[in-house]
């Protein structure tokens, strides 16, 4: 969950405001930034800001900062401003550390709960409730134990948030009667949201599900990991139900459950669904947009998934690898081999790391152009390590245009990664009977058999919840 003290923001905003000489202004413009409606105005109101003298009042500073994030500016405004505060509270910290963690960058987050300790700053329970997540997310859960230990010291594990988070926080490392002993002090809303998560993440999808159909009171936290469930699962149906539960029950509808909601019907794909609730939102982030813009890019709409992805860097809100994924896709579905290279050379230009999934998108556009040389050449030359999807791309490739060198050589990676895989078995044999190798094709069966590879028995995700 991610945590904003917004009642504290108030509750300081309003006694500067009545202790300040400047209180008319303080309240005026704190009132504009409320209602900024884009970057671009947020940064005008920054340079009043800045040419007033009011960036030393920490509660618009820190008021500037959310915005900014709010805007899709973390780490091109946000982090940069806060880095330049004169002046820094536990509230500041409190929502550069959660925005960061949010945004998928929980060690810098932990790095800056690190500074805040240091500063001598006290810690509050949302501050130690966004700390615990960040730390869960930092492989082996790197310091949450401590950050724990330290709000037992201070009596903050009582706040529901809190206790929440160590939940989450003991789970993920695999820690389970730490995390049970918690669960059973959990006021019982958190302790349930929290388990949610837990199944969520740890990719136990029809647990979840289960223990949505027995709750009879849900916050947003629970049913973003109910949705999540329902996008592991494919189940359309159960995230619909899902979804007009949050619209009967006016659970509230902020970004996190928003983009819950769009991810979950863009990888079922209802599209139609997804864009009606992103075009509802009153604000987007950079997970909004490449939600949709990756749905429609599986799904075949490469014009739409573009256009999205020029919307978006228009309206100044930084794409990230998911963003580029979902292009790639598009770009592989209608064929875009130049549209693909520029976009590749963006997330040089950005400093987008490319993970495998990218490359997998870049050998399968060259691939289906007929570039299986240039394809080839990529996957060798990778920066990681090539995953099944890779060379599976690539000996689809080699099929099409009658590569049988290089068909073979990519079959050989591919069994050498995924010897259990039925489906690459069946693809290299009809490689085999397209070049008229029909002994090469029957060997290849004979593997299988010998091997014990055959199909997976299909399955149905219907009937796990109808709650309204």
């Amino acid at each position: 969950m991610h945590v904003r003290p917004t009642r504290g923001l108030l509750t300081f905003s309003t006694a500067a405001a009545s202790s300040d000489d400047n209180g008319g202004d303080f309240r005026h413009y704190f009132s504009l930034l409320d209602r900024c409606t884009s970057a671009r105005h947020l940064r005008r109101l920054h340079g009043h800001l800045l040419r007033a003298g009011l960036l030393s009042d920490v509660i618009l500073g820190s008021k500037l900062l959310l915005q900014y994030s709010r805007h899709g500016e973390l780490l091109s405004s946000a982090y940069p401003f806060f880095l330049q505060m004169p002046h820094r509270n536990s509230f500041s910290f409190s929502i550069i550390i959660g925005e960061l963690s949010r945004s998928g960058d929980p060690l810098l987050a932990a790095h800056l709960f690190s500074r805040m300790r240091r500063a001598g700053l006290p810690l509050d329970s949302p501050t130690a409730a966004v700390a615990l997540r960040c730390h869960a997310a930092l492989p082996g859960g790197a310091a949450g134990p401590v950050v724990h230990a330290l709000s037992i010291k201070l009596g903050l594990h009582r706040s529901p948030f809190v206790a929440s988070a160590g939940v989450f926080l003991y789970s993920s490392m695999g820690r389970i009667p730490q995390a049970r002993a918690m669960f059973e002090e959990t006021h019982p809303l958190a302790r349930d949201a929290a388990l949610l998560t837990a199944y969520a993440q740890a990719a136990l999808p029809a647990a979840a599900l289960e223990l949505f159909s027995q709750m009879a009171e849900l916050d947003g936290v629970a049913m973003v990991a109910v949705l999540s469930s329902c996008t592991r699962l494919g189940a359309l149906l159960q995230g619909k139900n899902a979804h007009c539960f949050i619209l009967r029950r006016g659970v509230p509808f902020g970004l996190s459950l928003g983009n819950a909601v769009i991810d979950m019907y863009a990888k079922c794909g209802e599209l139609r669904y997804a864009e009606r609730v992103f075009g509802r939102m009153p604000r987007k982030d950079v997970i909004s947009w490449s939600a949709l813009i990756l749905g429609h890019g599986l799904s075949g709409g490469a014009a739409r998934a573009m256009e999205l992805f020029r919307e978006m860097k228009e309206g100044r809100v930084g794409p990230n690898g998911v963003t580029y994924l979902g292009a790639l896709s598009a770009c592989t579905h209608a064929g875009w081999v130049s549209e693909a290279w520029a976009l590749w050379g963006e997330m040089e230009k950005a400093g987008v790391e490319k993970e495998v999934k990218h490359y997998a998108c870049m050998v399968d556009v060259l691939g289906r152009a007929g570039r299986v040389e240039e394809a080839e050449e990529l996957a060798e030359k990778m920066e990681v390590e090539p995953d099944a999807a890779v060379w599976a791309a690539l000996l689809a490739a080699c099929r099409s245009y009658g590569e049988m060198e290089r068909a073979e050589r990519a079959a050989r990676r591919l069994l050498l990664l995924r010897p259990e895989g039925s489906g690459y078995y069946a693809l290299m044999a009809n490689v085999f009977s397209d070049a008229g190798r029909y002994e090469d094709a029957e060997k290849v069966r004979m593997m299988m058999k010998e091997m014990n590879v055959g199909k997976l028995p299909g399955w149905s995700s219907t009937g796990f919840l109808t709650k309204t």
